[in-house]
C-alpha cells in the first residue's frame, strides 16, 4: 500500500514492467532468495541472537503517522510498546524514512561483528516477500474522502462516483497516489482525466501520507482523494477547517482495495517469527482497540466494514 512516504498498502501498477527489467527484478529475487537459503543453514547463530535478545526493536519510520513516529505517536508505536510489555523489555526503535530499499537497510541490514540494527517491521502486506510475514493482525481498505456540503454529499459508495451527473463529474479533480488500485480503478471507470496524481515516493523529508488529505482537500485544491484507509480517517479527523466525510471503498473484479497487513522478521529466525504470532493471538483485541483509537477503518474477507 501509496502516499509519499508510503501507505503501508502494495501498489497496483496499469502500466507493463519493460522485459528486461522484469528479467532483472527476476534475477534479483533469485539471488536473495539463495542469500536466504544460507541465512537458514546459519539458523544456530540466529537461536543465539534470540536467546540473547535485551530490547524489543522496530523498524520505523520517524514521521510517518498514523503508522509511527520518533515521539513514539503512531499505532505501530503503541503495538511495539505492548508487546515489549508482555516480553518484559525495553523499546528500541531504529528510524529511517521509508523509501526505496527500507527494509534491506533497516531489518536486513548488518555490518560484519555488528548485530542487525532492528528486528520487526509493524506493518507490512500479508503476501510480503522481502520479510517473513506473520499472521496478519488487520485487513484495512482503501477510502475516499470528500468535504461535506460540495456537491458529492450523495456518494455514499464507490459506484455512486460513477453515477453522478456528466456534468458533475467531469468537473471534479481527485487526488491519488500513482501506482496506486485508485488510478487503476479510476482508469477503469473512464475517469483518468479527473485524477490528480502525487508522487508515491517523495524525496522531500517534510512530506508525509496525509498531507492530501489537510493540505489539499481541506484547503480546496481537490475536490475528493483516495487514499490508504488508515492514512485517509486518521488526517480527516484532524482536518479542523471543513468536515471531511470517508467512505470505504470495495474490491471489485480487477481492482484490489483491502488488504490484510502483518508485521515482518527476517527469514530464518523461526523462533523469534513464533514469538511475535503469539503475541498477536494473545493480544488481538487489545491491538483491535488500538487500530479503532486510529480511526483505522477495519473489513472482513468480503471488505464490509466491521464496526
Amino acid at each position: 500500500m501509496n502516499d509519499g512516504r508510503a501507505e503501508r498498502a502494495p501498489s497496483l501498477s496499469p502500466v507493463p514492467i519493460p522485459a528486461a527489467q522484469t528479467s532483472f527484478i527476476l534475477l534479483l529475487r533469485l539471488v536473495s532468495r539463495l542469500a536466504v537459503v544460507v541465512a537458514l543453514g546459519m539458523g544456530s547463530g540466529t537461536v543465539a541472537a534470540q536467546d540473547t535478545r535485551t530490547a524489543f526493536r522496530p523498524c520505523i519510520d520517524p514521521s510517518n503517522l498514523p503508522f509511527a513516529n520518533e515521539k513514539g505517536e503512531g499505532f505501530e508505536n503503541r503495538i511495539a510498546e505492548l508487546f515489549a510489555g508482555k516480553l518484559g523489555l525495553p523499546v528500541q526503535n531504529y528510524a529511517l524514512p521509508q523509501r526505496m530499499n527500507f527494509i534491506r537497510n533497516t531489518l536486513r541490514y548488518k555490518l560484519p561483528g555488528q548485530d542487525f540494527r532492528c528486528d520487526i517491521v509493524m506493518s507490512v502486506p500479508a503476501d510480503y516477500d522481502q520479510a517473513s510475514a506473520t499472521a496478519p493482525y488487520y485487513r484495512s481498505t482503501y477510502v475516499l474522502v470528500y468535504p461535506k456540503g460540495k456537491g458529492l454529499d450523495q456518494v455514499r459508495t464507490g459506484s455512486n462516483l460513477f453515477a453522478l451527473s456528466p456534468d458533475l463529474r467531469n468537473k471534479l479533480t481527485i487526488g491519488i497516489y500513482d501506482k496506486s488500485p485508485a488510478s487503476a480503478w479510476l482508469v477503469k471507470h473512464g475517469m483518468e482525466a479527473q485524477a490528480k496524481p502525487y508522487q508515491m515516493l517523495s524525496p522531500d523529508p517534510d512530506q508525509y501520507p496525509g498531507s492530501i488529505i489537510d493540505k489539499d482537500l481541506a484547503q480546496g485544491k481537490i475536490d475528493a482523494a483516495i487514499v490508504w484507509g488508515p492514512v485517509g480517517s486518521y488526517y480527516a479527523k484532524r482536518v479542523t477547517n471543513v468536515a471531511l466525510t470517508v467512505i470505504p471503498l470495495k474490491s471489485e473484479p480487477g481492482i484490489k482495495f483491502d488488504y490484510e497487513i502483518a508485521m515482518g522478521v527476517r527469514y530464518g529466525e523461526a523462533e523469534w517469527k513464533a514469538t511475535v504470532e503469539k503475541l498477536i493471538a494473545e493480544n488481538q483485541a487489545a491491538i483491535t482497540a488500538i487500530l479503532r483509537e486510529y480511526g483505522v477503518p477495519l473489513v472482513n474477507e468480503r471488505g464490509e466494514l466491521i464496526e
